[in-house]
């Protein structure tokens, strides 16, 4: 029983290493043909290089030497002085001599003796004042104002007027007026009816101021 197994296992070695060989052998063929190609590089190109011998440049060829003239100092022509002819001066004579003494101003003997000279003052001008134009002296007396007429009332309106260059009233102010009626009454009536020649200066129209008083009363 044991002589048979020990002749089975050693029957079957040869076998299992021929089969280790076959597949060994299929491995290295697979490798071989799956194996890229491998190219070796090309090798650099390698330049040697010769000394080659020049030849030396010749010598320069000697230039002719240049003569030179000598320049004779030219003699620079002499200066002469153009002689001087004494002239007579033509324009005034400066010396020492003095300027000449104005002669002496006497002023004006004033009024006085002494020696300024009196202007007279301009003369003032002349003024005229104004007036009442007589044309119109009929109508300065204002009417009498209702309710101080009513009561029997009288008294004295004194104004104090602006006469213009027309002869005519451009403003009035109250000075004294014992009602306000008697006043204002006389207000419009001078601004309306009163008529001046107006004052001059130097016969010339201009404003003034000029003091008026109206009477009012009552008569039988």
């Amino acid at each position: 029983m044991y002589a048979n197994r020990y002749d089975h296992s050693r029957a079957s070695r040869p076998v299992s290493a021929g089969a280790a060989l076959l597949i060994n052998g299929a491995l290295i063929a697979g490798l071989m043909f799956a194996a890229p190609e491998i190219i070796p590089d090309d090798k650099p190109d390698i330049f040697t290089g010769t000394a080659v011998p020049i030849d030396p440049p010749p010598d320069p060829e000697p230039q002719p030497e240049k003569k030179r003239i000598a320049k004779t100092p030219t003699a620079r022509p002499l200066h002469q002085p153009e002689p001087r002819v004494p002239t007579p001066p033509t324009g005034p004579v400066l010396g020492a001599t003095r300027d000449p003494v104005p002669p002496s101003y006497d002023p004006p003997v004033g009024p006085s003796g002494a020696g300024t000279v009196v202007i007279d003052p301009p003369p003032p001008p002349v003024l005229v004042d104004a007036t009442v134009d007589s044309r119109y002296a009929g109508s300065f007396q204002p009417d009498y104002p209702g309710p101080e007429l009513r009561q029997e009332k009288e008294g004295l309106v004194k104004v104090r007027v602006l006469i213009g260059v027309d002869g005519r009233i451009k403003a009035i102010e109250q000075l004294a007026s014992p009602t306000p009626g008697f006043f204002e009454t006389t207000r419009r009536h001078a601004l309306s009816k009163w008529r001046f020649r107006p004052a001059t200066r130097d016969g010339i129209p201009v404003e003034s101021w000029k003091v008026m008083t109206v009477r009012f009363r009552i008569t039988t």
